[in-house]
């Protein structure tokens, strides 16, 4: 599936080991963007107006990953997706799971013969285009943000197997914004994910992301036509990664609900219930151990 805004802390890691950009890097979305005649949308029309990493972490913004994406590049962006397990099969042999796929330029010239086009790029910023990811390795991803940015080697059939293997990252504090900024996402009035909090001392801090899996044309934009109003085979792809408890990481959560529409209102949802009773779980385990 196309992983659609699940995709931006990968981007935003990225630009900052890259230094494309700054932890006070800076967009003024009004809702829309063009280049080269293109124009690409934010899923809010009236824009966020300006805004930094957290905080179009927390709303999504779509205008400041086009922007980033285009300063950092596609082959910068793969290298860093490959770095967290995107690309590749999480588990060993596992005849069920698929690759994914990361692209760049070698890769569009060597498999389908054409160039890379810098819209490309800006439409991968956001989890469009080209890119794939399976739901366990945007687990995987977020697992590998939630623990500090060390690379996990998963069983599927064995948990004592999970071990941590090297450090993925180069800067603690870059994975440390990017956590602050998906807190907020799910914690603070405005995140994509606040209606889908957790209340209480065991919080829940993830990523929506809504994959669209046809074009929108102007007139279609224009009549602001709902998920609900579309053919069932037309509508987006709702997902939600996120992790928790948010201070002290015990589990990682990928939802994936085909055609389920907006990603807030449906998969995070889904999640938090999961997570909820993984709690009461967690919670029940620590009692016993006292």
């Amino acid at each position: 599936y196309s992983p659609g805004s699940t995709i931006k802390p990968i981007v935003a890691l990225s630009a900052l080991e890259n230094d494309v950009v700054s932890t006070n890097f800076k967009v003024n979305c009004s809702g829309k963007t063009e280049m080269y005649g293109q124009t690409y949308h934010c899923w809010k029309k009236e824009g966020h107006g300006v805004v930094d990493l957290k905080a179009a972490m927390k709303v999504s913004c779509d205008t400041y990953f086009y922007e980033v994406a285009r300063l950092l590049g596609i082959d910068r962006l793969q290298k860093t997706a490959f770095k967290f397990g995107l690309g590749d099969y999480v588990f060993q042999d596992f005849f069920e799971e698929a690759k994914g796929l990361v692209p760049s330029t070698s890769w569009k010239r060597e498999a389908l013969g054409k160039s890379w086009y810098l819209g490309e790029t800006m439409i991968s910023g956001i989890g469009q285009g080209y890119i794939k990811t399976t739901n366990v390795q945007l687990c995987k991803m977020i697992a590998q943000f939630a623990n500090g940015g060390y690379q996990i080697n998963a069983s599927f059939f064995d948990s004592s197997d999970l071990a941590l293997g090297k450090k993925i990252i180069e800067d603690d504090e870059h994975i440390e914004l990017i956590l602050k900024s998906l807190f907020e996402a799910t914690n603070h009035p405005g995140g994509t994910s606040y209606r889908s909090r957790i209340a209480g001392t065991m919080k829940l801090a993830g990523k929506t992301g809504t994959a669209q899996v046809r074009k929108i044309s102007e007139s279609q934009r224009e009549q602001d036509l709902k998920n609900k109003d579309l053919p069932w085979k037309f509508r987006d792809h709702s997902l939600f990664t996120g992790y928790g408890p948010a201070d002290n990481p015990k589990y990682a959560i990928s939802v994936v609900i085909e055609h389920g529409g907006s990603g807030s209102a449906v998969a995070a949802p889904i999640a938090r219930n999961i997570m909820t009773v993984s709690y009461t779980h967690l919670r029940a385990h620590e009692t016993e151990a006292d």
